[in-house]
């Protein structure tokens, strides 16, 4: 990566070409089974939250490419569960996994699989992919993540055929 990511510290994930919209948040929603979904600012002056990234090996304090992340909102809230990433299941009538809020720190394995996320380059910048290797019999379906727009949200999530998010990181 330009600069070092380390698991010590907190970032925001910006969108790596400006005038499109800012920063990663997140968004309380009625559907499925967690009530927040990882979404993107709409205001393109908006760093979004900050983030922290905890890789698949506790000890790790360096963040690397192409290694498995959980990837949290950074704030403390008054919420009954941590906002750690989760790809939700595949919502059938757009044929979409969104990212929510509520995933779980460490436990790599077939229980936690869908929390499980990746930092690849991309050009000069960077992209996030669900593939999670934490599993070795397992076989998850794997792809970049993108911004999908659903009623004037967007929404950070996954589907065949999506461009990916071209992202870089800035320290909080």
């Amino acid at each position: 990566m330009g600069r070092q990511l380390y698991s010590t510290a907190t970032y925001y994930i910006l969108p790596a070409n400006s005038g499109m919209a800012g920063g990663l948040n997140f968004e309380s929603t009625q559907n499925g089974t967690c009530p927040f979904v990882v979404i993107q600012d709409e205001d393109q002056e908006s760093d979004g939250l900050p983030l922290s990234f905890s890789p698949v090996n506790p000890t790790e304090e360096i963040i690397h490419v192409s290694t498995d992340h959980n990837i949290r909102f950074a704030i403390e809230t008054s919420l009954p569960q941590p906002t750690v990433w989760s790809l939700e299941g595949l919502d059938e009538s757009t044929n979409t996994f969104s990212v929510d809020t509520c995933g779980s720190i460490g436990n790599p394995g077939r229980g936690t699989l869908s929390n499980w996320f990746t930092i690849e380059r991309y050009d000069d910048n960077y992209k996030l992919v669900f593939c999670p290797t934490v599993c070795d019999f397992c076989r998850p379906v794997c792809g970049e993540l993108g911004i999908v727009i659903q009623d004037g949200i967007r929404h950070l999530a996954m589907r065949s055929g999506l461009e990916p998010l071209e992202i870089k990181f800035k320290r909080a």
